[in-house]
């Protein structure tokens, strides 16, 4: 896999961001290669106190131009330097692909660029 060729890009925008003691809940929408229209969430928890990096769990949700939907969970890590975020992590579409994923999010922006690499495509 080779980390300067992503098998696919996209952009989006931060909808929502709801802070917990223990963790911070960010919203995420817009378009990526491939995918169409995305609809994502996921949690970020610090590990031992440190909120500059930690794990994230979240779901994936994209609504295709023929009506299908294609869902996924997130599980990965992240790590945080002021307010840019870097969030590494695997998928499982249910159509089958399996694809590593980075985004590069700016919480002050509201913006995230996204890039993916499909380590086995769906049907």
């Amino acid at each position: 896999m080779k980390l300067n060729s992503p098998t696919g890009t996209g952009s989006l925008e931060i909808t929502r961001i709801s802070i917990e003691a223990d963790s911070t809940s960010i919203d995420f929408e817009g378009q990526v290669e491939g995918y169409g229209t995305v609809f994502a969430s996921h949690v970020l928890s610090p590990v031992d106190g440190d909120s500059d990096r930690g794990t994230t769990t979240g779901e994936a949700r994209t609504f295709l131009l023929d009506g299908s939907v294609l869902a996924t969970p997130h599980r990965g890590t992240f790590t945080r330097q002021g307010s840019a975020l870097q969030i590494y992590f695997t998928d499982a579409v249910n159509n089958g692909a399996v694809n590593c994923v980075i985004w590069d999010a700016d919480i002050l922006s509201k913006k995230a660029e996204v890039r993916y690499w499909e380590i086995k495509p769906g049907s």
